[in-house]
């Protein structure tokens, strides 16, 4: 048992501690984006296939972080740049950024015009054919929790130097979202005006993304600012029409 002594010495360090409860906290924030996607996608399944599919979604990032965790003297390479345009050198990580921004921004899009047209079923988020709508739903969160993975574990290994640290955080992380997928999907499912203010969510979160890999950051808090914002008036309109509801 001698060999696991390095991995747990980081426990007589206070600030160590401090360092897991912050990047707990830090990896949680940075899961709501996936949980909002994993949540729309899969209510486009038939009911049965709900769960089943987020339980995989949820569970392939959670073997997908630990898998990079793993290779993180690999990952921590993905921010040297490779080439330079337009006077920024991109990395493989900013290239991984914004693909996934494009593909979000695409997605959010082709959904908002569904759900405003919704005799267009071409534009639905999973396709009409019965039998590969699970294949594709669970495709499509694989690809996501690829570039969110990527994202939170160089996250990570800015927050700390321990590895056992961050396995943790990631691993307490997954499983909030595990909780939360399914409360959260069948909260938006009741009610419909959410479904578009997650969209737009999806579409600052895409465009945030692209920024960031073409080198404009913008800073975490002000997209959860004007996320948590949004979430409340939507909240108080919510109370409001239950209210005049109840009065007539």
């Amino acid at each position: 048992m001698e060999f696991l002594l390095p991995f747990f010495a980081w426990t007589s360090d206070p600030t160590a501690w401090v360092a897991l409860v912050t990047l707990v906290v830090l990896e949680v924030v940075l899961g709501i984006d996936n949980l909002i996607f994993i949540s729309i996608l899969t209510n486009k399944l038939p009911e049965a296939q709900r769960v089943p599919a987020r339980r995989l979604g949820i569970g392939a990032a959670l073997i997908m972080r630990l898998i990079l965790l793993a290779t993180i003297s690999f990952i921590v390479q993905l921010t040297t740049p490779v080439f330079s345009a337009f006077g920024h050198g991109f990395s493989w990580r900013d290239l991984i950024l914004i693909a996934g921004g494009l593909f979000l921004v695409w997605k959010a899009t082709k959904e908002i015009h569904h759900t405003v047209d919704p005799t267009d079923h071409k534009d639905s988020m999973i396709g009409q054919t019965l039998q590969l709508s699970l294949g594709a739903a669970i495709f499509q969160i694989l690809l996501l929790d690829l570039v969110f993975s990527i994202d939170s574990i160089i996250t990570a290994v800015g927050m700390t130097d321990h590895i056992a640290i961050m396995y943790i955080a990631v691993i307490v992380a997954v499983s909030v979202m595990l909780a939360a997928a399914t409360p959260l999907a069948n909260f938006i499912e009741k009610n419909p005006t959410i479904v578009m203010l997650a969209l737009g969510f999806l579409l600052m979160i895409g465009m945030t993304l692209i920024a960031d890999g073409m080198g404009y950051h913008v800073p975490k808090g002000y997209i959860y600012a004007a996320m948590g914002f949004s979430a409340l008036v939507e909240g108080l309109n919510m109370l409001a029409r239950k209210r005049k509801r109840s009065a007539d």
